[in-house]
């Protein structure tokens, strides 16, 4: 990370996409949560399973909003190659309840 993520949830969320710990990612995410990519909803293990874990996802955060629950990164993964992304998360306690990413 190329910046302080204030917010401990987003934090733990971007330290497992780049160290690709299942269990650690599913454990910052509610049950029953939700995402979107670039506008569309998706089914959220499928999702990481190919946009993360098979494909070796790692996020470069460049900027982070001051609540701390949207940034903009760069994405990179063996399918797509390195993309300037925006991801912005819904915090409940200490859990992500939904995230929306796209390309910035």
């Amino acid at each position: 990370m190329s910046v302080h993520l204030d917010n401990p949830a987003v934090a733990a969320f971007v330290d497992a996409v780049n160290t690709g710990d299942r269990e650690a990612l599913f454990a910052v995410l509610t049950p029953g949560a939700t995402m979107s990519d670039d506008g569309t909803d998706r089914d959220l293990a499928a999702w990481l399973e190919k946009e993360v874990f098979s494909s070796q996802g790692r996020m470069d955060v460049d900027s982070v909003s001051p609540d701390g629950r949207t940034l903009t990164a760069t994405y990179t993964n063996s399918t797509w190659g390195s993309m300037r992304t925006r991801w912005s998360f819904t915090v409940a306690g200490s859990q992500i309840t939904r995230f929306e990413t796209g390309q910035a």
